[in-house]
């Protein structure tokens, strides 16, 4: 009887390196996370300097 661990051991060992950029693009959690909060805080710091770049009204 053939143990399966041990034909897998072999095949695990001529795999190439997996990149951390791979590891991050593959990651669907973290895309949707970036994808939402990536243009959030980008809006809410433009909303914040166009608010402080409106004049003060005189009374």
């Amino acid at each position: 009887m053939t143990d399966i661990t041990q034909t897998n051991e072999g095949e695990d060992q001529d795999k190439d390196p997996v990149s951390g950029w791979q590891v991050f693009f593959d990651d669907p959690g973290m895309l949707t996370f970036l994808g939402i909060a990536s243009p959030a805080i980008f809006y809410l710091m433009w909303g914040v300097m166009e608010i402080l770049t409106v004049p003060l009204a005189g009374y």
